[in-house]
């Protein structure tokens, strides 16, 4: 049993660096301006979720959420032309989290979290993502708790685990 448990987390981290690595190569020839839409479905495949724009515009989401600690988003314009592309598990984008913001605003910003936890007792739910940290020796993580009564954020937080 032990063992099996050995091969489904090797096959796991194994999995999660060649993704990573294809991520990479696949970003890097991703040109905005450039780049179509039908281009970066062949490259990166389908998105885990598409943001549509009321004026007709959608940002494509590829979180490596739970295993990764990135998520990209990819815009376009009206014409399915790349406008933009960008890695937004970054401080730049948690400091965006402000009290009062609903689940799909925090889901436009970082994309699908690696779990979602509800604390009955708390009144919270609490959306986490695995990001890059400091040292490498730890895992982070970036919180965001939902009061449950409003559905809005009430506060972010951060968390520091020892890897293994």
């Amino acid at each position: 049993m032990k063992l099996s448990r050995w091969i489904i987390a090797a096959t796991a981290a194994v999995a999660s660096a060649l993704l990573s690595a294809c991520d990479v190569v696949n970003l890097e020839e991703i040109r905005p301006g450039i780049t179509t839409a039908a281009e970066v479905r062949a490259r990166m495949g389908e998105p885990g979720f598409i943001h549509h724009g009321n004026d007709g515009t959608a940002i494509w989401e590829y979180s490596r959420q739970p295993q990764g600690v990135h998520c990209y988003m990819i815009a376009f314009d009206r014409k399915d032309v790349v406008t933009r592309k960008d890695q937004v598990l970054n401080d730049a984008n948690y400091a965006r989290i402000a009290d009062g913001l609903s689940k799909d605003d925090v889901r436009r910003i970082l994309g699908a979290p690696a779990t979602k936890v509800v604390f009955d007792n708390l009144r919270e739910e609490i959306w986490e993502w695995r990001i890059e940290g400091v040292p490498s020796t730890e895992e982070t993580y970036f919180m965001v708790h939902f009061d449950t009564g409003h559905g809005v954020v009430k506060k972010t937080s951060r968390r520091v685990a020892m890897k293994g």
